[in-house]
């Protein structure tokens, strides 16, 4: 039970009707509410994000990835990788960022997101 002011209110976490009381000056009204029905076919969570645009992040998060491995150097300190592999990570992320970039950039618009 949440108490606000002058008003009293009973918050119910069902899935049946409820009904909210809102005062007025000259009476009180009441609102009923019904749960949505669910429809089988359709997925729960339902996020439009088109093809292009996911595809961009990976490609993004990839050129991201060469360059951390590269140049942080935590990798090779905790003992992930190698020295010589982090070096030969600094060396391919100069070919492997740039080629991301162009893919970033060269991915046609999905006009359906």
């Amino acid at each position: 039970m949440a108490i606000t002011g002058r008003s009293c209110s009973v918050i119910y976490l069902t899935s049946y009707l409820s009904a909210t009381n809102h005062g007025s000056k000259f009476g009180t009204s009441t609102i009923f509410a019904k749960k949505k029905e669910f429809i089988k076919n359709q997925p729960f969570f339902k996020l439009n994000i088109s093809k292009s645009l996911f595809a961009r992040t990976a490609i993004g998060v990839l050129g991201l990835g060469f360059i951390d491995a590269g140049y942080s150097g935590d990798w090779s300190r905790i003992g992930v990788i190698t020295t010589q592999s982090e070096e030969l990570l600094k060396v391919a992320a100069f070919v492997v960022v740039p080629f991301c970039i162009f893919l970033i950039f060269s991915l046609p618009n999905d006009s359906d997101s």
